[in-house]
């Protein structure tokens, strides 16, 4: 094998690779002379896969075990599509779009990422959750909750509520709340060093038993969150037995009410070993992804059950905009001619206004009060003197075809790369739906940004922050 790669690897952690893996050992070590795999999933909630392989100019292949998922080449750089900054898709590693994939999660539901950063799972929730119920996504960490809100907003959610709450605090204030719940449990990431060569670097057997623990709290934090007749899908991208198997084990000797049950099969899927945890028997029901069996990293998933049903009567948000603010927003609503948002009616009770700011607080009304937050639903844009300058995370909760003040262009044409650094455009009269005014930009009839035409003249309005 790839020598570089194997000094890389620990002592310690090869000793209990082959004392945990015994014949298939071998294997496990020339899967570290295969490249990588890169991949990316498609934002269903905005594009069908089928429409998304029209249009994709790049070579892409389906993975087989992620309906929505596809492989890829490194050297086709999707990060600087046009369609990428349209939100249409989401560059995730193969094996960890597996979690979310195995959570079948459905609109109007209440929906929790306890360690969400950078978004990957938390945006395949927001797509399945498709506008409807609650998406709560956390992070522990400010910076990467500013990652995971970018992330969320470029995939156009507009039901979320972004935290940066320890996950204790969060207990208080979400009983028994969620229908589904994710904890991609921070963990000693050996599943991933074939991706990330740091993470060999700084391994140690110590760091696992620390992260053991960390991860005892956080599942029983989980388990208390879940309502009644809910699931909690536990992921890790480690090998580790004591963060694996151990930490399901742990969860079900302290919440015997827990269940765990089976998801989804692949042929690829490796058991969980019931000697590797408590011994029982369900740790079979655990998932298992090795780099030598599967055609991704190493990950591990864990579904659970609570038994029982809950019949508790849900709020919604009342809110109303001042007439002023209103008379603004409708104009601004009218010029671009919007038919529906995130592919739901408009809702006027769900407007909120804080400092000239607008955002539109999710359908699913619950009390925040004492959670450290980044956002509370869409930010829509800002109240100026006598109008409305609309957000680029609002024109990106658009889907196609809800406003009819658009400029499409092609995939190829080149002033979508001029728009994306924040340049003035020149369109064609024909090109536009109006001979001036506000008009959404968009890629494939997908929403790319805000700009207005002034005399075949676009005046970009895409944000600075966002360029690239």
């Amino acid at each position: 094998m790839d020598n570089n790669r194997y000094n890389l690897l620990p002592e310690a952690f090869l000793e209990r690779m082959q004392e945990m893996l015994g014949a298939d050992y071998e294997e496990f070590l020339r899967s570290y002379e295969k490249p990588r795999t890169f991949g990316l999933r498609v934002n269903t909630a905005k594009i069908s896969c089928e429409e998304f392989e029209k249009i994709v100019p790049f070579p892409v292949e389906r993975i087989p075990w992620i309906q929505n998922g596809y492989f890829y080449h490194e050297e086709s750089r999707p990060a600087r599509c046009p369609l990428y900054q349209a939100g249409l898709y989401y560059l995730q590693e193969p094996s960890a779009m597996t979690p979310a994939s195995r959570l079948s999660i459905e609109p109007g539901e209440y929906v929790l990422d306890m360690c969400a950063a950078p978004g990957g799972k938390a945006t395949a929730a927001g797509a399945a959750l498709n506008g409807e119920g609650l998406l709560v996504a956390n992070d522990i960490s400010t910076s990467r909750a500013r990652a995971l809100l970018r992330n969320l907003e470029l995939f156009g959610i507009p039901n979320l509520f972004v935290a940066n709450e320890a996950p204790e605090k969060l207990v208080k204030s979400f009983p028994e709340f969620f229908h589904k719940i994710i904890l991609d449990a921070p963990c000693s990431g050996e599943g991933m060093f074939r991706k990330e060569e740091a993470l060999a670097k700084d391994w140690t057997p110590e760091k696992s038993r620390e992260l053991a623990g960390i991860q005892r709290q956080l599942i029983l934090h989980a388990a208390d969150m879940l309502r009644p007749g809910g699931q909690l899908l536990y992921s890790t991208c480690t090998f580790s037995p004591e963060e694996d198997e151990e930490t399901v084990s742990y969860l079900q000797e302290q919440r015997p009410e827990m269940e765990l049950i089976e998801m989804e099969p692949y042929e690829g899927f490796s058991p969980g070993v019931p000697g590797w945890g408590n011994g029982a028997e369900c740790l079979k029901r655990c998932v298992r992804i090795f780099p030598h069996k599967m055609n991704g990293e190493g990950h591990f998933l864990a579904l659970f059950h609570k038994p029982g049903e809950t019949l508790r009567q849900e709020t919604r948000i009342q809110t109303k905009p001042d007439k002023n603010a209103r008379k603004w927003l409708e104009a601004f609503f009218a010029e671009i001619g919007m038919k529906a948002l995130g592919g739901q009616p408009f809702d006027w009770n769900r407007i909120e206004i804080r400092a000239d700011k607008v955002y539109y607080l999710p359908p699913a009304a619950h009390s925040f009060r004492g959670i450290t937050f980044l956002r509370n639903g869409l930010y829509l844009g800002d109240l100026k003197k006598n109008r409305f300058e609309p957000s680029q995370p609002f024109a990106l909760a658009l889907r196609k075809d809800e406003v009819s003040a658009v400029i499409s262009l092609h995939v190829h044409d080149e002033r979508l790369v001029r728009y994306l650094k924040g340049e003035t455009l020149t369109i064609a009269s024909e090109e536009a739906a109006n001979p001036k005014g506000w008009h959404l930009l968009c890629v494939e009839g997908y929403p790319l940004g805000f700009g207005k035409l002034v005399n075949q003249t676009f005046k970009n309005k895409y944000p600075a922050g966002w360029r690239v």
